[in-house]
């Protein structure tokens, strides 16, 4: 068998990239905020943030709020028809 050579960040240098705009620091409340079960969350990534991130392939999906892990918050996704839960730091999510 092949031995697969990168990781979860591997060729994602143009879909991690950030507007000049939006350089800089994160601000804290991106960090606190804070989300109930059933809320319904936009997954996007913040590339300068590796913890609680999730994989690439799930960029700029609708999810919903199923509850809280530690700092994480679980949400559940339809991909392609079938359901997943993904674990995401708050700084990757907005309300949608």
């Amino acid at each position: 068998m092949v031995k697969r050579i990168g990781g979860i960040r591997r060729k994602t240098r143009y879909k991690f990239r950030k507007e000049k705009r939006a350089r800089g620091k994160i601000s804290i409340s991106k960090y606190l905020q804070s989300f109930i079960s059933g809320d319904k969350v936009c997954l996007s990534l913040e590339s300068a943030v590796q913890k609680g991130m999730y994989h690439p392939r799930f960029m700029g999906i609708v999810g919903v709020i199923k509850g809280k892990r530690g700092k994480c918050y679980e949400v559940a996704i339809n991909d392609m028809g079938k359901g997943k839960t993904l674990l995401v730091h708050p700084v990757h999510l907005k309300k949608a």
